[in-house]
């Protein structure tokens, strides 16, 4: 974190992508992610998108994770590629519904005491519009930016953030065991920032999840599920 914007407290986030609630997901690990957000109890939860697969009425198994646990300085929540091919209307709703705040190119400030914290969040960055320029518009002094992917990086221009969470990659989802993916994931920031933790040059860390379910086959290896957790100081 930027010494120049120090927190007035540790702030706990939690993140999570690419839940692909759907027959390739198995719903007793929806269960367990409920457990793991009631167990840890982040201060702030963020969505990095892929909420579903094939069908968005999938949306609703998220319900019972999302309602469980209302961090005390709320839900934010961006839009992937699957959202958008399978209708993003309406998994929008859904999710505004289980009291998530959905950004789209915008950014909303959280409360009090973290009123100087932004959360930014860009539109998918290759199915979407994504517009920088008005994510990161009178945003606050801190800037968390949340983007499904890493190539949100692309888009980026001038703007600049102090950490920035992306998931679409799933780490390779099936891997070898030096976590090497077996199949590269789209996107070429995508492939060079597959998994982990990166100082983004000219920038912030970037944090890459594995995300948390399954597309295609229902299969992980070597890429397990994942919610992250990280204490911002």
């Amino acid at each position: 974190m930027n010494r120049e914007n120090p927190l007035p407290a540790p702030l706990r986030v939690g993140f999570v992508s690419d839940l692909h609630a759907g027959p390739t997901t198995h719903a007793g690990l929806f269960d367990l992610l409920r457990d793991q957000l009631l167990l840890l109890r982040p201060n702030v939860l963020l969505l990095g998108g892929d909420y579903v697969s094939f069908e968005a009425r999938y949306v609703d198994r998220l319900r019972n994770v999302l309602t469980a646990h209302t961090p005390a300085l709320g839900i934010y929540a961006v839009i992937g590629n699957h959202d958008i091919e399978h209708g993003r209307k309406s998994i929008e709703t859904a999710l505004r519904d289980m009291g998530a705040k959905v950004l789209v190119n915008r950014n909303i400030a959280l409360p009090a005491p973290f009123d100087m914290v932004s959360v930014c969040g860009i539109d998918d960055p290759w199915t979407g519009n994504a517009d920088a320029a008005r994510t990161f518009s009178e945003s606050r002094q801190v800037k968390l930016f949340l983007t499904h992917s890493p190539d949100g990086l692309m888009h980026l221009d001038k703007e600049v953030f102090d950490v920035a969470f992306a998931g679409h990659t799933h780490g390779g989802q099936v891997a070898r065991r030096d976590g090497a993916p077996l199949v590269q994931p789209t996107g070429p920031l995508s492939r060079q920032y597959c998994y982990g933790e990166f100082p983004v040059p000219g920038n912030g860390t970037m944090i890459v999840s594995r995300g948390f379910g399954c597309t295609l086959i229902p299969l992980r290896i070597n890429a397990d599920p994942e919610l992250v957790i990280c204490t911002l100081r």
